[in-house]
């Protein structure tokens, strides 16, 4: 167990008093997490666990994340209840993957246990940012860089690992809107043996050009297909991806080039409780689409933790688009994001036990 010091800062911050003009990502509490690693330290490295006021970091120009994007992140929400509690969702399995992400950079594991008391610790000093307008949340961001100062391409020994919190508005501002999607057939992702199933910031900015091509063409989202054979579906931009034909869900399996999403295994968990055959594998894209020409694409919908679920109204791939469900959400779309909603804010029953209390806010 940490034992983690506390320095409070001195002055507060001013909290937004519209919390309908959020956004997401532009502010942030008073407080971060911090912890060090030095390979030379003894036991298991890491050290030094403490919540300081938010400041910025001062690392040397030969930093090795600088040059080489040695770190990870995560993404997590704090949700407050009607009845004023704090509770997170499923925090253990974002410190597993954290866990996962960190072996493929070679970063020094966290224990989940760790990761996981150091979400909370922090989530209860600032339980005050924790918004209270329906569907604004706490975004938690914890991420791990490497610090040591040398160029060359080899694993740093020292690295920290900080969690910074950004109160975020509602993901659908203006209700749960379906989006249109381009789907990539020239650029990749992932492939085979390289960091698709890690969260690292390397993922994301190869991914930025075709995100310019898409808003371009006046598409909000890019949907990604393998990068060996560029046939089938696999992810779209930060959220993974499912299919409603002819009754069966499909979405691509996580064998190494797809993000082992929360809220990916959650929706999935629930589908089949409700009945539904889940098919995890491969999915191609002409497939796709004929099923869309042919009336069987009954439902798509993306999963994540920004927008917990995505509804596609269109697709487009090379020249040929496919419009879905006559651009209206679909039943089952509507049923998950309402379950997995209402659970994450207390209005569901949790039955699962995906919920861990933080405190009474």
């Amino acid at each position: 167990m940490l034992d983690i010091k506390i320095t409070k800062a001195e002055t507060l911050k001013e909290k937004p008093t519209d919390e309908s003009k959020l956004g997401f990502g532009r502010i942030f509490t008073d407080h971060m997490f911090l912890m060090d690693y030095d390979r030379s330290y003894g036991g298991t490295g890491w050290h030094n666990p403490r919540i300081e006021p938010y400041h910025p970091f001062s690392i040397a120009p030969g930093c090795v994340v600088l040059h080489y994007a040695q770190e990870v992140f995560e993404g997590m929400k704090a949700y407050r209840t009607a009845d004023n509690k704090i509770q997170l969702f499923r925090p253990e399995c974002n410190a597993r993957r954290y866990q996962d992400s960190c072996d493929r950079l070679c970063i020094p594991q966290i224990p989940e246990e760790d990761f996981v008391q150091a979400v909370k610790a922090l989530v209860e000093l600032e339980k005050d940012w924790v918004p209270h307008t329906e569907g604004a949340t706490l975004y938690i961001r914890p991420f791990t860089f490497a610090t040591m100062e040398q160029l060359g391409v080899h694993a740093s020994t020292s690295y920290t690992f900080c969690i910074i919190l950004s109160p975020s508005g509602a993901y659908y501002a203006t209700g749960l809107a379906p989006v249109r999607i381009y789907v990539e057939d020239e650029y990749i992702r992932a492939a085979p043996g390289l960091t698709g199933f890690a969260k690292c910031g390397g993922n994301y900015a190869a991914s930025i050009k075709s995100g310019e091509i898409a808003e371009a063409l006046g598409y909000s989202q890019v949907l990604w297909l393998d990068g060996v054979e560029h046939k089938y579906v696999e992810e779209v931009g930060s959220m993974n991806i499912f299919f409603k034909i002819d009754g069966k869900i499909y979405t691509a399996a996580c064998t190494g080039t797809v993000l082992p999403g929360v809220t990916r295994r959650s929706i999935i968990e629930l589908c089949k409780d409700w009945g539904y055959e889940v098919i995890e594998g491969k999915l191609s894209i002409d497939d796709v689409m004929k099923a869309g020409h042919d009336g069987k694409l009954e439902e798509v919908f993306g999963s994540g933790t920004a927008a917990v679920v995505s509804p596609v109204k269109e697709l487009k791939y090379e020249k040929d688009v496919v419009l879905i469900g006559d651009g209206k959400i679909g039943e089952l779309t509507q049923k998950l994001y309402d379950t997995m909603t209402g659970i994450q804010w207390g209005r569901i029953k949790d039955t699962k036990n995906w919920i861990v209390p933080v405190c009474q806010g």
